[in-house]
Protein backbone atom coordinates (compact mmCIF):
# COMPACT_ATOMS: atom_id res chain seq x y z
CA UNK A 1 0.00 0.00 0.00
CA UNK A 2 1.51 3.44 -0.93
CA UNK A 3 1.77 5.73 1.55
CA UNK A 4 -0.03 9.29 1.07
CA UNK A 5 2.41 11.84 0.75
CA UNK A 6 3.22 14.53 3.79
CA UNK A 7 0.84 17.74 2.83
CA UNK A 8 2.75 20.38 1.83
CA UNK A 9 3.12 23.63 4.58
CA UNK A 10 2.36 26.92 3.39
CA UNK A 11 2.53 30.26 5.02
CA UNK A 12 0.54 32.59 3.56
CA UNK A 13 1.71 35.97 4.28
CA UNK A 14 -1.16 38.55 3.97
CA UNK A 15 1.09 41.61 5.87
CA UNK A 16 -0.49 44.12 3.73
CA UNK A 17 -4.19 43.68 3.69
CA UNK A 18 -6.45 46.29 4.00
CA UNK A 19 -10.02 44.98 4.79
CA UNK A 20 -12.04 46.50 2.70
CA UNK A 21 -10.19 48.45 0.48
CA UNK A 22 -8.53 46.56 -2.38
CA UNK A 23 -11.12 45.14 -4.41
CA UNK A 24 -11.40 41.99 -6.22
CA UNK A 25 -7.56 40.77 -4.82
CA UNK A 26 -9.44 40.31 -1.69
CA UNK A 27 -12.44 38.56 -2.93
CA UNK A 28 -9.61 36.20 -4.09
CA UNK A 29 -7.34 36.18 -1.63
CA UNK A 30 -10.81 35.26 1.12
CA UNK A 31 -11.93 32.23 -1.54
CA UNK A 32 -8.32 31.25 -1.42
CA UNK A 33 -7.87 30.46 2.35
CA UNK A 34 -11.95 28.63 2.10
CA UNK A 35 -10.49 26.61 -0.55
CA UNK A 36 -7.12 25.66 1.42
CA UNK A 37 -9.21 24.41 4.22
CA UNK A 38 -10.49 21.63 2.04
CA UNK A 39 -7.54 20.11 0.30
CA UNK A 40 -5.28 17.36 2.55
CA UNK A 41 -2.61 18.31 0.12
CA UNK A 42 -1.52 21.57 1.66
CA UNK A 43 -1.24 22.68 5.44
CA UNK A 44 -1.80 26.33 5.30
CA UNK A 45 -1.44 28.97 7.46
CA UNK A 46 -1.76 32.98 7.36
CA UNK A 47 -0.55 35.47 8.38
CA UNK A 48 -2.51 38.84 8.72
CA UNK A 49 -1.70 42.57 10.29
CA UNK A 50 -3.23 43.60 13.07
CA UNK A 51 -5.81 45.88 10.91
CA UNK A 52 -7.08 42.53 9.21
CA UNK A 53 -7.58 40.22 12.32
CA UNK A 54 -9.99 37.35 11.43
CA UNK A 55 -9.95 37.90 7.62
CA UNK A 56 -8.84 34.03 6.81
CA UNK A 57 -11.79 31.65 7.14
CA UNK A 58 -11.21 28.08 7.74
CA UNK A 59 -7.39 28.05 8.00
CA UNK A 60 -5.38 29.07 11.07
CA UNK A 61 -4.41 32.47 11.32
CA UNK A 62 -1.40 34.11 13.28
CA UNK A 63 -2.10 38.01 13.77
CA UNK A 64 0.94 39.88 13.97
CA UNK A 65 0.08 42.56 16.54
CA UNK A 66 3.35 44.96 15.43
CA UNK A 67 2.51 45.70 11.77
CA UNK A 68 -0.52 48.01 10.64
CA UNK A 69 -1.54 48.81 6.89
CA UNK A 70 -3.30 51.83 6.05
CA UNK A 71 -5.60 52.34 2.78
CA UNK A 72 -3.37 54.65 1.05
CA UNK A 73 0.29 54.62 -0.38
CA UNK A 74 1.82 56.01 2.55
CA UNK A 75 -0.17 53.31 4.92
CA UNK A 76 0.80 50.39 2.78
CA UNK A 77 4.63 51.48 3.22
CA UNK A 78 4.25 51.97 6.89
CA UNK A 79 2.43 48.50 6.81
CA UNK A 80 5.66 47.29 4.64
CA UNK A 81 8.38 48.54 6.99
CA UNK A 82 7.13 47.35 9.90
CA UNK A 83 6.63 43.68 8.35
CA UNK A 84 10.65 44.36 7.40
CA UNK A 85 11.64 45.54 10.44
CA UNK A 86 10.07 42.75 11.99
CA UNK A 87 10.95 40.63 9.73
CA UNK A 88 13.45 37.79 12.25
CA UNK A 89 10.18 37.29 14.79
CA UNK A 90 7.48 37.00 11.35
CA UNK A 91 9.94 34.71 9.85
CA UNK A 92 11.00 32.48 12.78
CA UNK A 93 6.99 32.02 13.22
CA UNK A 94 7.19 30.54 9.59
CA UNK A 95 10.20 28.28 9.97
CA UNK A 96 8.00 25.26 9.24
CA UNK A 97 6.94 26.07 5.59
CA UNK A 98 7.99 24.55 2.29
CA UNK A 99 6.40 27.71 0.71
CA UNK A 100 5.70 31.45 1.27
CA UNK A 101 2.62 32.98 -0.99
CA UNK A 102 2.23 36.28 -0.92
CA UNK A 103 -1.47 36.62 -2.02
CA UNK A 104 -0.92 40.34 -2.19
CA UNK A 105 1.98 40.26 -3.84
CA UNK A 106 4.24 41.97 -1.86
CA UNK A 107 7.47 40.18 -0.80
CA UNK A 108 6.94 40.87 2.99
CA UNK A 109 9.03 39.79 4.96
CA UNK A 110 11.35 37.78 2.58
CA UNK A 111 11.46 34.04 3.22
CA UNK A 112 14.17 31.89 4.51
CA UNK A 113 16.54 30.93 1.80
CA UNK A 114 15.17 27.62 1.96
CA UNK A 115 11.82 28.41 0.93
CA UNK A 116 10.22 28.22 -1.85
CA UNK A 117 8.17 31.74 -3.18
CA UNK A 118 4.91 32.38 -5.39
CA UNK A 119 3.87 35.60 -5.52
CA UNK A 120 0.47 36.58 -6.85
CA UNK A 121 0.39 39.22 -9.59
CA UNK A 122 -3.36 39.75 -10.54
CA UNK A 123 -2.13 42.10 -13.47
CA UNK A 124 0.55 44.58 -14.86
CA UNK A 125 -1.75 47.77 -15.10
CA UNK A 126 0.30 50.22 -13.92
CA UNK A 127 2.67 49.06 -17.23
CA UNK A 128 -0.14 49.11 -19.36
CA UNK A 129 -2.01 52.25 -18.19
CA UNK A 130 0.87 54.58 -16.34
CA UNK A 131 -0.99 57.67 -16.47
CA UNK A 132 -3.78 56.78 -14.23
CA UNK A 133 -1.27 56.22 -11.66
CA UNK A 134 0.81 58.56 -9.18
CA UNK A 135 4.70 58.98 -9.33
CA UNK A 136 4.72 57.28 -5.77
CA UNK A 137 1.74 54.85 -6.50
CA UNK A 138 4.16 53.99 -9.64
CA UNK A 139 7.51 53.44 -7.64
CA UNK A 140 5.67 51.22 -5.39
CA UNK A 141 4.66 48.79 -7.75
CA UNK A 142 8.02 48.72 -9.86
CA UNK A 143 9.76 48.02 -6.53
CA UNK A 144 7.49 45.14 -4.51
CA UNK A 145 5.58 44.14 -7.73
CA UNK A 146 8.27 43.74 -10.70
CA UNK A 147 10.84 42.92 -8.28
CA UNK A 148 9.39 40.08 -6.63
CA UNK A 149 8.09 38.62 -9.91
CA UNK A 150 11.18 38.61 -11.18
CA UNK A 151 12.80 36.32 -7.89
CA UNK A 152 10.22 34.35 -6.86
CA UNK A 153 9.96 30.35 -8.02
CA UNK A 154 6.73 30.76 -9.33
CA UNK A 155 4.04 33.55 -9.95
CA UNK A 156 0.59 33.13 -9.95
CA UNK A 157 -1.80 35.12 -11.72
CA UNK A 158 -5.42 34.86 -12.82
CA UNK A 159 -6.30 35.31 -16.67
CA UNK A 160 -4.11 34.01 -19.90
CA UNK A 161 -4.44 37.42 -21.21
CA UNK A 162 -2.64 38.73 -17.56
CA UNK A 163 0.06 35.63 -18.33
CA UNK A 164 0.68 37.13 -21.83
CA UNK A 165 1.15 40.28 -20.74
CA UNK A 166 3.85 39.46 -18.01
CA UNK A 167 5.97 37.41 -20.26
CA UNK A 168 5.74 40.08 -22.63
CA UNK A 169 6.30 43.03 -20.35
CA UNK A 170 8.44 41.57 -17.24
CA UNK A 171 10.24 39.20 -19.61
CA UNK A 172 9.32 36.30 -16.99
CA UNK A 173 9.50 32.40 -18.52
CA UNK A 174 5.77 31.21 -19.31
CA UNK A 175 6.53 28.13 -17.32
CA UNK A 176 7.03 30.09 -14.21
CA UNK A 177 3.45 31.95 -14.45
CA UNK A 178 0.37 29.46 -13.36
CA UNK A 179 -3.08 30.84 -14.49
CA UNK A 180 -6.02 30.38 -11.72
CA UNK A 181 -8.94 31.80 -13.18
CA UNK A 182 -11.03 33.25 -10.17
CA UNK A 183 -14.52 31.54 -9.74
CA UNK A 184 -18.11 32.32 -8.63
CA UNK A 185 -20.13 30.06 -6.18
CA UNK A 186 -23.28 29.63 -8.10
CA UNK A 187 -24.83 28.44 -4.93
CA UNK A 188 -25.34 31.90 -3.49
CA UNK A 189 -26.83 33.25 -6.20
CA UNK A 190 -30.55 32.70 -7.18
CA UNK A 191 -31.45 33.53 -10.76
CA UNK A 192 -33.95 36.22 -12.14
CA UNK A 193 -35.33 34.92 -15.39
CA UNK A 194 -38.30 37.02 -15.16
CA UNK A 195 -39.30 40.72 -15.08
CA UNK A 196 -36.39 43.37 -14.34
CA UNK A 197 -36.61 46.90 -12.72
CA UNK A 198 -35.64 50.00 -14.98
CA UNK A 199 -32.02 50.51 -13.99
CA UNK A 200 -28.22 49.63 -15.11
CA UNK A 201 -25.91 48.52 -12.89
CA UNK A 202 -22.14 49.08 -12.59
CA UNK A 203 -20.55 47.49 -9.30
CA UNK A 204 -16.86 49.06 -9.06
CA UNK A 205 -14.72 51.16 -6.52
CA UNK A 206 -14.09 54.39 -8.34
CA UNK A 207 -10.40 54.32 -9.65
CA UNK A 208 -9.88 56.30 -12.97
CA UNK A 209 -9.25 52.93 -15.08
CA UNK A 210 -12.99 51.72 -14.14
CA UNK A 211 -14.38 53.87 -17.01
CA UNK A 212 -16.96 56.00 -14.74
CA UNK A 213 -17.43 58.97 -16.80
CA UNK A 214 -17.85 57.61 -20.07
CA UNK A 215 -20.65 55.49 -18.95
CA UNK A 216 -22.15 58.17 -17.71
CA UNK A 217 -21.97 59.83 -20.76
CA UNK A 218 -23.29 56.60 -22.25
CA UNK A 219 -26.53 56.40 -19.97
CA UNK A 220 -27.16 59.94 -21.35
CA UNK A 221 -27.28 58.92 -24.59
CA UNK A 222 -29.16 56.10 -23.67
CA UNK A 223 -31.36 57.92 -21.63
CA UNK A 224 -33.08 60.24 -25.06
CA UNK A 225 -34.55 56.74 -26.01
CA UNK A 226 -35.33 55.29 -22.88
CA UNK A 227 -35.79 58.15 -20.43
CA UNK A 228 -36.75 55.49 -17.36
CA UNK A 229 -33.42 54.14 -17.07
CA UNK A 230 -31.51 55.04 -13.93
CA UNK A 231 -27.72 54.18 -13.10
CA UNK A 232 -27.30 52.44 -10.31
CA UNK A 233 -23.18 52.50 -8.68
CA UNK A 234 -21.76 50.42 -5.81
CA UNK A 235 -17.91 50.24 -4.36
CA UNK A 236 -16.01 52.51 -2.24
CA UNK A 237 -14.32 55.84 -3.39
CA UNK A 238 -17.21 56.53 -5.32
CA UNK A 239 -17.35 60.36 -3.88
CA UNK A 240 -14.40 60.95 -5.97
CA UNK A 241 -16.35 60.92 -9.36
CA UNK A 242 -17.95 64.13 -8.25
CA UNK A 243 -21.12 65.66 -9.13
CA UNK A 244 -23.30 63.35 -10.84
CA UNK A 245 -27.26 63.52 -12.66
CA UNK A 246 -30.08 62.82 -10.67
CA UNK A 247 -30.66 59.80 -12.34
CA UNK A 248 -27.55 58.68 -10.79
CA UNK A 249 -27.98 56.46 -7.71
CA UNK A 250 -24.55 56.25 -5.68
CA UNK A 251 -25.03 53.72 -2.84
CA UNK A 252 -21.31 53.21 -2.08
CA UNK A 253 -20.33 49.76 -0.26
CA UNK A 254 -23.19 47.92 0.17
CA UNK A 255 -23.74 44.53 1.82
CA UNK A 256 -23.32 41.08 -0.24
CA UNK A 257 -26.85 40.57 0.32
CA UNK A 258 -27.75 43.91 -1.04
CA UNK A 259 -25.32 43.11 -4.33
CA UNK A 260 -27.18 40.43 -4.97
CA UNK A 261 -30.50 41.75 -5.33
CA UNK A 262 -29.02 44.11 -7.25
CA UNK A 263 -27.56 41.89 -9.99
CA UNK A 264 -31.22 40.05 -9.35
CA UNK A 265 -33.09 42.85 -10.72
CA UNK A 266 -31.12 45.72 -12.56
CA UNK A 267 -31.75 45.30 -16.53
CA UNK A 268 -28.53 44.96 -16.96
CA UNK A 269 -24.84 44.77 -15.95
CA UNK A 270 -22.41 47.53 -17.47
CA UNK A 271 -18.70 46.93 -17.55
CA UNK A 272 -16.57 49.65 -18.97
CA UNK A 273 -13.50 49.26 -17.42
CA UNK A 274 -10.29 49.61 -19.47
CA UNK A 275 -8.18 47.07 -17.64
CA UNK A 276 -8.72 44.01 -15.59
CA UNK A 277 -6.44 41.31 -14.68
CA UNK A 278 -9.35 39.15 -14.65
CA UNK A 279 -12.86 40.74 -13.91
CA UNK A 280 -15.52 39.34 -11.35
CA UNK A 281 -18.71 41.28 -11.56
CA UNK A 282 -19.39 40.35 -15.48
CA UNK A 283 -19.40 36.67 -13.94
CA UNK A 284 -21.41 37.54 -10.67
CA UNK A 285 -23.92 39.15 -12.65
CA UNK A 286 -24.24 36.20 -15.29
CA UNK A 287 -24.62 33.69 -12.56
CA UNK A 288 -27.85 35.86 -11.12
CA UNK A 289 -29.12 35.71 -14.66
CA UNK A 290 -28.22 39.41 -15.04
CA UNK A 291 -27.75 40.39 -18.62
CA UNK A 292 -23.85 41.96 -19.44
CA UNK A 293 -22.43 44.33 -21.48
CA UNK A 294 -18.72 44.66 -21.05
CA UNK A 295 -16.20 45.73 -22.13
CA UNK A 296 -13.60 44.47 -25.04
CA UNK A 297 -10.52 45.57 -23.08
CA UNK A 298 -7.65 43.19 -20.97
CA UNK A 299 -8.81 39.56 -19.84
CA UNK A 300 -12.85 40.59 -20.00
CA UNK A 301 -13.59 38.62 -23.35
CA UNK A 302 -11.64 36.25 -22.07
CA UNK A 303 -14.03 35.76 -19.18
CA UNK A 304 -17.23 36.40 -20.39
CA UNK A 305 -16.46 34.68 -24.09
CA UNK A 306 -19.66 34.96 -26.22
CA UNK A 307 -22.42 35.12 -23.16
CA UNK A 308 -21.97 38.94 -23.01
CA UNK A 309 -22.34 42.44 -25.71
CA UNK A 310 -18.90 43.49 -26.09
CA UNK A 311 -18.26 47.19 -26.77
CA UNK A 312 -15.49 49.64 -26.97
CA UNK A 313 -15.59 51.63 -23.53
CA UNK A 314 -13.28 54.70 -24.89
CA UNK A 315 -16.55 55.49 -26.93
CA UNK A 316 -19.65 56.30 -25.20
CA UNK A 317 -21.90 55.35 -27.86
CA UNK A 318 -20.56 52.45 -28.14
CA UNK A 319 -21.26 51.50 -24.46
CA UNK A 320 -24.51 52.99 -24.80
CA UNK A 321 -25.38 50.52 -28.14
CA UNK A 322 -24.03 47.93 -25.89
CA UNK A 323 -26.24 48.25 -22.92
CA UNK A 324 -29.27 48.58 -25.35
CA UNK A 325 -28.86 45.65 -27.09
CA UNK A 326 -27.97 43.47 -23.41
CA UNK A 327 -31.69 44.89 -22.13
CA UNK A 328 -33.00 43.81 -25.59
CA UNK A 329 -31.09 40.33 -26.08
CA UNK A 330 -31.89 39.63 -22.05
CA UNK A 331 -33.32 36.06 -22.13
CA UNK A 332 -30.69 35.24 -24.44
CA UNK A 333 -27.61 36.59 -22.55
CA UNK A 334 -29.47 35.07 -19.29
CA UNK A 335 -29.01 31.62 -20.45
CA UNK A 336 -25.81 31.65 -21.59
CA UNK A 337 -24.72 34.05 -18.77
CA UNK A 338 -25.12 31.39 -16.58
CA UNK A 339 -23.38 28.34 -18.57
CA UNK A 340 -20.54 30.89 -18.77
CA UNK A 341 -20.20 31.55 -15.26
CA UNK A 342 -20.88 27.85 -14.05
CA UNK A 343 -17.51 27.41 -15.33
CA UNK A 344 -15.59 29.24 -13.09
CA UNK A 345 -15.19 28.15 -9.50
CA UNK A 346 -13.42 28.73 -6.91
CA UNK A 347 -12.84 24.67 -6.44
CA UNK A 348 -10.24 25.13 -9.65
CA UNK A 349 -8.95 28.07 -8.79
CA UNK A 350 -7.80 26.27 -5.10
CA UNK A 351 -6.26 23.25 -7.05
CA UNK A 352 -4.68 25.77 -9.56
CA UNK A 353 -2.57 27.12 -5.88
CA UNK A 354 -1.54 23.67 -5.21
CA UNK A 355 -0.33 22.75 -8.08
CA UNK A 356 1.75 25.84 -7.97
CA UNK A 357 2.92 25.27 -4.58
CA UNK A 358 4.02 22.22 -6.08
CA UNK A 359 5.89 23.57 -8.47
CA UNK A 360 7.53 26.05 -6.61
CA UNK A 361 8.94 23.79 -3.75
CA UNK A 362 9.71 21.69 -6.66
CA UNK A 363 11.58 24.61 -9.13
CA UNK A 364 13.58 25.52 -5.46
CA UNK A 365 14.96 21.99 -4.16
CA UNK A 366 16.39 21.92 -8.20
Amino acid sequence: MTRPADPLRVALSMLTLVPGGMGGSETYARALTEQLHTTDKVRTTAFVPSTAAGFSRGIPEVVVSSVRVGPSTRGRLAGVASATLNGRSIRAAMANADAVHYPFTVMVPRPAKWQAVVQSLLDVQHLELPHMFGRAELLYRRHFYEGAAKTADIVVTISEFAKRRMVELLGIAPDRIHVAHLGVDMDRYTPNLGPRENFVLYPARGWAHKNHARLIQAMAILRRDRPELRLVLTGGALDALGDLPDWVDRRGLVSSDELLSLYRSAAALAFPSLYEGFGLPPLEAMASGCPAAVSNAGSIPEVCGDAAVLFDPMHPEDIAAGIARAIDDGERLSAGGMAQAARFTWESCGDAHVTAYGSAIERHGG
